[in-house]
């Protein structure tokens, strides 16, 4: 799926406007929709293994995936990777990741460059001394034959000791000299800007180039992607790097992400979360999807509003059927994507009593009003904002499933 014909919803800021970048099928930047992307945990090696979790990802939302090319085996997996992927009848864009010896393999290994979409490449893992210009040179002219774009992902943690010594030297000179937290984001948006700037130089167009600075700390974050921004028409990977594990790793990607996302900053994201001991991978797509879609960037699956609940609701059934739905959805979401127009807009609300129940479930597409302590037993059902039928018994999560598959087929049309 091209990310240009991904819904864009209104937000509350307009985008800020960048260089559009062709990354396989999709179009990053530009007027284009901010685009999703993760990045597979599987040894590269095992082109079965990888495959079948870039499939999976993509079938969870993620419309571009990076993968590890550390060895001259990884690389070669690449193709048989990508075989793998169209042969499931999976077109998502492969990132080829770099740290090192990205040169040696992408020269080594030419299948390897022709099967990827992008190349990511980190300055500050390019090389040391006299080698790094020399490489970083071999890695972009490599690009330019194959004609592919590249992501210069600067990382807080590898960054280019040398170019922070100079940027360290050059404040001890100033007036008023910077801190020690100024000096490295200066040190991290310069590293980005003059490697963007000697790719250039090099050969390698300006709209084929994707910028990131990644840090761990949510005001670092804001703080290097608002200069960033305004140092060039690059497009901008957004992503918070460790972010950590469950809610903290949420919170902290999205506190981050939110702030610059609203004043029009960053062209794709990632959320890289910190998955459980044999977690699934696909938690940081759902998380990005969902910031995406409360923000009113993007629609992907209808959402569930539900209430927090309280002491009118000591019954858990509410939580239970809210559960329910937002997995029904997510489920049927696949089919009802590719059988119907603009079903991912749809918003559904399941509340537990009178107090919000019935307005809020008015203000849904659909919506239910459950009974609390000490309310009548039973459950009216909104559509549209009107109140269309009452549900009692115990199959009201699956009469409300049957009534919110007949809303899809009657109000949303068919794909031609």
């Amino acid at each position: 799926m091209s990310a240009n014909k991904a819904p864009v919803m209104h937000g509350t800021q307009a985008r800020r406007l960048t260089q559009s970048v062709r990354v396989g099928n999709i179009i990053i930047g530009g007027t284009s929709p901010v685009v999703i992307q993760s990045m597979t945990n599987t040894d590269t090696e095992d082109d079965f293994a990888t495959s079948m979790q870039v499939a999976q990802l993509a079938r969870a939302g993620s419309e571009i995936v990076r993968i590890t090319v550390n060895t001259r085996e990884a690389a070669r997996a690449v193709p048989k990777i990508r075989e793998r992927l169209v042969a499931m009848g999976q077109d998502i864009p492969l990132v080829g990741d770099f740290h090192f010896n990205g040169h040696k393999l992408l020269s080594e290994v030419p299948e390897c460059a022709e099967a990827l979409s992008k190349f990511r490449i980190n300055p500050g893992n390019v090389g040391k001394g006299a080698s790094r210009d020399e490489q970083f040179a071999q890695l972009i002219e490599i690009a330019c034959r194959f004609d592919k774009p590249i992501r210069i992902g600067v990382n807080w943690g590898s960054l280019d000791q040398s170019l922070l010594a100079r940027v360290m030297d050059e404040n001890a000179g100033r007036a008023q000299p910077r801190n020690a937290t100024e000096i490295m984001r200066e040190a991290m948006v310069t590293s980005a800007i003059e490697s963007a700037e000697k790719a250039v130089s090099i050969g390698l167009p300006s709209n084929r180039i994707v910028l990131s600075c990644k840090v761990s700390g949510v005001q670092d974050l804001i703080a290097i992607y608002r200069e960033l921004a305004g140092r060039g028409p690059y497009a901008l990977h957004l992503g918070l790097t460790e972010a950590g594990m469950g809610s903290k790793g949420i919170v902290a990607s999205t506190a981050a992400m939110a702030v610059l996302l609203q004043e029009g900053i960053g062209d794709t994201i990632r959320v890289s979360l910190t998955p459980e001991p044999n977690g699934d991978r696909t938690r940081e797509v759902i998380v990005a999807q969902e910031m995406l879609q409360t923000m009113g960037l993007r629609a992907f699956t209808p959402l569930v509003a539900a209430c927090p609940g309280c002491g009118r609701t000591t019954s858990t059934y509410f939580q239970e059927l809210a559960q329910d739905i937002q997995s029904y959805v997510r489920e049927r979401m696949p089919v009802w994507k590719i059988e119907r127009l603009g079903v991912e807009n749809m918003s559904l609300a399941v509340m537990g009593c009178v107090v919000n129940g019935p307005g809020e479930s008015k203000q849904a597409n659909i919506g239910i009003s459950l009974p609390g302590t000490g309310e009548a037993p039973v459950a009216p059902v909104y559509v549209d904002g009107e109140r269309v039928t009452t549900l009692r018994g115990e199959n009201i999560a699956g009469e409300f499933r049957q009534i919110i598959d007949a809303y899809v087929m009657n109000k949303y049309p068919a794909r031609i």
